[in-house]
């Protein structure tokens, strides 16, 4: 399996001809990302939660290209209100199967709104709140990825990875929206994933932080291997 970092929460995994795109934050909106919503063939689109800053180009993606979009059940619902038309709507616990494997939504804390618009019936400009955004764990060609989503750090990390096992995991370090660096260090203690990829830092001055600082703290307390990837680059397993 691949796995490739466009930048910011945006992660791409292929194996065997299928494509899963997380939280898609594309150029133009993410001018820092790696492609442009047009350059990507997702077979899956997965939504942690409905901020802009990782559902930006999930509609216009999804309609063009068809891809099986999976979200938490308001989220869901939303896309649908826009056209998209394959849809998968669990809640917190809940497995979506599907040909290529499976997604499990797990617990992430933090806040979580519809994007805003006064045409929609949904919510007013500034969104309206949904209850708590979700982590994704994945089984894709028999990996299994942990994308903590946006999140603090919380004790049951443990226990997702006790109930899974993880191969790599996806942890937000960039601070101020999620926990920092720090924090995120101890996560990586608590999962125990074979690697670690560091997301969610350094696209907005706000999650600046040092990313090589984060590693030795992690690869010092733990045997997880941490890969620092740039936009656009990928890691194979």
């Amino acid at each position: 399996m691949e796995i490739l970092w466009h930048g910011h929460a945006c992660v791409e995994l292929s194996d065997d001809g299928t494509s899963v795109l997380i939280d898609p934050f594309l150029k133009p909106n993410n001018p820092s990302a790696s492609a442009s919503a047009d350059d990507v063939e997702p077979t899956a689109i997965l939504l942690t939660h409905g901020h802009a800053d990782h559902v930006a180009d999930a509609v216009a993606i999804a309609k063009r290209t068809g891809a099986h979009c999976i979200a938490l059940v308001e989220l869901a619902e939303w896309l649908s209100a826009r056209g998209v038309e394959n849809t998968s709507d669990p809640n917190l616990g809940g497995t979506v199967k599907t040909d290529w494997g499976w997604v499990k939504l797990v617990q992430a804390f933090h806040t979580n709104t519809l994007p805003g618009s006064a045409e929609t019936p949904f919510s007013a400009e500034t969104g309206i709140a949904i209850g708590p955004a979700t982590g994704l764990v994945i089984n894709l060609g028999g990996k299994t990825v942990y994308h903590c989503g946006d999140t603090a750090l919380f004790g049951d990390m443990k226990l997702i990875a006790q109930s899974t096992p993880v191969d790599v995991a996806l942890i937000p370090i960039g601070g101020h929206y999620t926990m920092d660096r720090h924090d995120a260090a101890t996560a990586a203690e608590l999962i125990g994933a074979d690697t670690v990829i560091p997301i969610h830092y350094d696209t907005f001055p706000p999650i600046e932080t040092d990313v090589n600082a984060f590693k030795e703290e992690v690869e010092s307390k733990t045997s997880s291997k941490v890969v620092v990837l740039n936009p656009g680059e990928a890691h194979s397993l």
